[in-house]
């Protein structure tokens, strides 16, 4: 399989790395220039700087790695070519030419998966499955807690010029930090409506740094979801609480509890030996490859992007015109 990876930021080398992990040998850069990483593990790849020559190259699939803003100008193109499509959350910044990139995946029997790892942890997915089977009743109130140190991500680098600092190129902590808003959605169902509130006084910066966001489900479920650029040491959490008892999932241990009613003890879900991060984006990649081979359909496709979204869009509406936003 040949693979066109658009962006080399520490999300693209990561992607880089873990196809050549899983046997891939043969890839396509598309690049700016502007990263900061160092370049001696690419040596001898294929180099563009345009989409055009890029896809000139006839891959098999890409991978949409470069700023959110930016994200569409090359995934139009390589959907209108035939092209698998990993692409990073979220899909795009705003709804402009959203319908566009549809179009093309349809019109030319696309395939394209969203990059919302969660969906392959372990343990979240344990949680999906116990909250489907009524494990602690009927959930009726969900919390999910996402704070990090901005300036701790990329040392490398000035974190105010990286894109999830900067307004032109979809930068935010509402964009940057969407995973919750996905994986709420994908264990709770769709959103009816949202309320939320951002601010800025953390970081200074031009875009958003926190962020209070209030979600209500079509089942009745109330949700707050907390993201941050802010939070030192980092916390990212997930408590449900339901009619018959309470589920906690605490991402740095990668470790849920089950809390029954009338039962004294918990139960707990543990990861697989040896888990870490990066076995996330690599059952990620593998099921892409599957995906790219037409051997499993997407299980976050185009119809997920856009749901994860208009999630992401009313946010901003709701905080900019302090009204509660309610999703069609």
């Amino acid at each position: 399989m040949k693979t066109l990876i658009c962006g080399f930021g520490s999300i693209g080398r990561r992607h880089l790395n873990n196809l050549r992990a899983l046997g891939e040998t043969d890839f396509v850069l598309l690049r700016s220039h502007h990263s900061t990483l160092p370049e001696t593990d690419i040596n001898g790849i294929p180099d563009e700087t345009e989409i055009t020559e890029a896809l000139a190259h006839h891959p098999d699939a890409v991978i949409v790695s470069n700023p959110t803003a930016l994200h569409l100008d090359v995934a139009i193109p390589a959907a209108k070519a035939g092209c698998a499509i990993l692409m990073e959350k979220p899909i795009s910044h705003d709804m402009d030419r959203v319908e566009e990139l549809h179009h093309a995946l349809e019109s030319h029997n696309g395939r394209m998966l969203v990059g919302f790892q969660f969906r392959f942890h372990p343990v979240l997915g344990r949680v999906r499955d116990l909250v489907k089977t009524d494990a602690i009743g009927k959930p009726v109130s969900v919390r999910a807690h996402w704070g990090e140190y901005l300036p701790g991500w990329h040392p490398w680098e000035d974190y105010r010029q990286s894109y999830s600092a900067r307004p032109e190129l979809g930068g935010g902590v509402v964009n940057t930090l969407s995973h919750p808003l996905d994986y709420l959605r994908w264990i709770f169902g769709d959103v009816e409506s949202v309320w939320a509130f951002t601010s800025s006084a953390g970081l200074g910066l031009a875009v958003e740094d926190s962020a209070e966001i209030g979600l209500l489900f079509k089942s009745g479920v109330a949700s707050t979801v907390h993201l941050d650029y802010i939070q030192q040491p980092p916390k990212h959490t997930l408590e449900i609480i339901g009619e018959n008892g309470i589920i906690t999932f605490d991402n740095a241990t990668a470790t849920a509890l089950v809390y029954r009613a009338g039962k004294p003890e918990p139960e707990q879900i543990l990861p697989p030996a040896g888990f870490e991060r990066n076995q996330l984006f690599l059952a990620e990649m593998k099921h892409f490859i599957h995906v790219a081979n037409g051997i499993e359909i997407p299980v976050c496709d185009i119809h997920d992007g856009i749901a994860a979204l208009k999630l992401t869009m009313a946010v901003h509406q709701s905080a900019q015109n302090g009204e509660l936003v309610k999703l069609s």
